[in-house]
């Protein structure tokens, strides 16, 4: 076993506390990364405040994780001490069901083993990448290219894979008109990758605040939902629609902006449930659909994607003792767009 620093919360809502954590010994397919960014993802917060229930305390969070490699098991053959590498929302499955086979980890239907709060094959907890070293399978490690740099690739690895993945799945692309719901985390890095994919992209925000920032990053309209005008001039007017934020919408509303046969789909994830019309459905063969990440090959193909046409989150780099205040400001949508912490200086 490893002992290294780690920031942890003892119990749901406690402030971080700066404690010891064990990684285990490398096994042969294993790799040990010294992790040198990992970003703040809201659904760390959900977990941490154990909002979502099932919390295991103590809890490491941090799924976007961006290191480089000090060690390989005599397995490996995928990476080589010091490749630049990341880790993102799981760090097994098993490799033997239909999705693991095609690719798609994250429906592993043995369960998938999540960075941070969850029990590994062996019965033990996970700590995720608020700490200075993990030891992962080399199947659950991707490259991070050479044109991305380590704190700006580390959202990438949950954010970014959190928006590409339905993007390319429902064709975000020419002749598609998408709208992207929320200019936040997940939704400015939405707006680049569908205007990379060739989509006209409009972004539907609560306010006109961040227009010129959207407009940079190759939004096309920009439209403030406050408005009631919004829904009755965009109406019938999307082949897809999605919804990043982490809060209860009016959903007819937004589903009365999607044409024949468009789709809502969702990867923010409220606490409480959703209602909806099911006529707005029915009367125009409207889809309601969820997405959550991507598994590991489509992890590497959108930060190749990203190297390529130069997609990069926008971030605000912190220190580990600003990691509670960080939680506070992302409450309040006080962070343009995603916090990064340095964990040299945990």
């Amino acid at each position: 076993m490893c002992k290294i620093h780690a920031l942890s919360v003892p119990r749901a809502k406690a402030p971080f506390e700066k404690t010891t954590i064990e990684r285990r010994e490398l096994r042969p397919d294993d790799v040990l990364i010294d992790i040198k960014y990992c970003g703040i993802c809201h659904s760390d917060i959900h977990n941490a405040y154990d909002e979502w229930g099932g919390g295991m305390f103590p809890m490491v969070p941090g799924h976007e994780m961006a290191g480089v490699v000090t060690a390989v098991g005599p397995k490996v053959t995928k990476f080589a001490v010091g490749d630049r590498v990341g880790v993102g929302c799981f760090v097994d499955s098993c490799g033997e069901c239909e999705y693991c086979l095609r690719g798609e980890e994250q429906f592993c239907t043995k369960g998938v083993v999540l960075s941070y709060n969850s029990l590994d094959y062996d019965g033990n907890p996970t700590y995720g990448g608020y700490s200075q070293k993990i030891v992962v399978k080399e199947d659950f490690v991707v490259l991070i290219p050479d044109a991305l740099d380590l704190d700006v690739a580390s959202p990438l690895l949950c954010a970014g894979i959190t928006t590409y993945s339905p993007l390319k799945k429902w064709s975000a692309g020419p002749g598609k008109k998408v709208a992207i719901v929320g200019m936040g985390g997940l939704g400015h890095l939405a707006v680049q990758f569908a205007h990379a994919m060739g989509a006209e992209v409009t972004v539907l925000s609560q306010s006109l605040n961040k227009k010129d920032e959207a407009r940079s990053l190759g939004a096309d309209h920009y439209f403030a939902t406050s408005d009631p005008a919004t829904f009755s001039a965009l109406a019938s007017r999307f082949d897809l629609i999605l919804n990043t934020v982490s809060s209860n919408l009016d959903m007819d509303a937004y589903l009365s902006m999607l044409r024949v046969d468009g789709t809502l789909v969702n990867v923010g994830a409220p606490s409480q449930p959703d209602k909806y019309n099911v006529f707005s459905l029915i009367m125009h063969r409207r889809s309601i659909a969820g997405s959550l990440v991507g598994g590991i090959r489509e992890t590497q193909e959108m930060l190749d994607f990203s190297a390529q046409h130069g997609i990069a989150p926008k971030i605000e780099i912190i220190r580990a003792d600003q990691v509670d205040e960080a939680y506070g400001r992302v409450l309040r949508s006080d962070v343009r767009y995603r916090f990064v912490i340095d964990m040299a200086t945990l």
